[in-house]
């Protein structure tokens, strides 16, 4: 399957953007705002909430990243007008970050403010290990004047452990993910077990220090493992939730939902959807197994 799953990924960038969109056309919502609220609605429909993300990242101007606040503006704009159960995920590198990161700090209280007024909560998604010390600052500097936040930590990544531990104390609010990021292996686990070990092991860190934790993952094992620790540790279903993304495994999804458990769907959404889309298959070869495999199967 794996190596299915390269080959898929390995075809993309050859064919039209109109197949990629086929595929893309799983996980996005679609182009526009409207697009993500109408996705949101049906999910809202079946007791899931969503967690609504502009697509874009890497901006190099202070334009560029102005204009992105502004459609966090319009995101929140949206929860409120039309009733959503949904939070916002933001990207610090669509904001400014490799520009400056106290003008990307000033971006992100602006964004958590608004925010605040209309009791939204703001999750600060976690992107590549060059941006990881200075995503964890912002998120610390902002959460001291704003509670409404939360960050993702990946369990690929060797520090992750101690960063949890560290944040724990603060009363950080978490999404923990396998993370897909092309990493070295000097920072980051390479085999599919010892990922899903410390997966588990930083799971357990959270949920014993009663930290809310969103627990992201498609994967089986790890959901029965997570499953297994919720009921070890007699955890209630407020303090914890299962988070996956916009058309992957709605089966599964569906199932862990009649289990009586919570859910979140990560619910993307630009015109920038073909870099995104691109860059996804290529770090996580394994996404693209599970969409060809949700298409194939009706989401089985």
């Amino acid at each position: 399957m794996g190596i299915l799953n390269k080959m898929v990924v390995g075809t993309l960038p050859l064919v039209p953007k109109k197949v990629v969109r086929f595929f893309a056309n799983s996980y996005i919502a679609g182009d526009t705002i409207k697009d993500a609220v109408n996705v949101s609605k049906k999910l809202n429909e079946k007791g899931i909430m969503g967690t609504i993300d502009v697509l874009g990242e890497d901006v190099f101007s202070k334009d560029d990243a102005t204009r992105s606040k502004l459609e966090c503006f319009e995101v929140q704009d949206a929860i409120v007008k039309h009733g959503l159960n949904s939070n916002q995920s933001i990207k610090l590198t669509s904001l400014g970050l490799k520009i400056d990161k106290e003008f990307c700090l000033s971006n992100v209280k602006e964004i958590f403010a608004k925010a605040k007024e209309h009791n939204i909560f703001v999750r600060i998604d976690m992107e590549d290990s060059s941006v990881t010390d200075d995503t964890i600052w912002v998120f610390e500097e902002a959460r001291k004047t704003y509670s409404n936040c939360g960050i993702v930590l990946q369990a690929y990544l060797r520090r992750t452990y101690d960063d949890a531990a560290r944040l724990i104390e603060s009363g950080t609010n978490f999404r923990l993910c396998k993370g897909i990021y092309v990493e070295p292996e000097e920072i980051a686990f390479k085999g599919k077990q010892e990922v899903r070990d410390n997966f588990l092991k930083v799971l357990r860190l959270m949920l014993e220090k009663d930290s809310y934790v969103g627990i992201a993952t498609h994967d089986d094992y790890l959901v029965e493992g997570a499953y297994k620790l919720i009921k070890e540790l007699n955890k209630p279903v407020e303090r914890y939730e299962f988070q996956m993304l916009l058309g992957v495994r709605e089966g599964m999804r569906d199932k862990i939902v009649k289990d009586g458990h919570r859910m979140r769907i990560y619910i993307p959404f630009g015109t920038h959807w073909y870099q995104y889309s691109i860059r996804r298959f290529k770090e996580n070869p394994q996404m693209a197994g599970y969409v060809v495999k949700s298409i194939l199967t009706g989401g089985k």
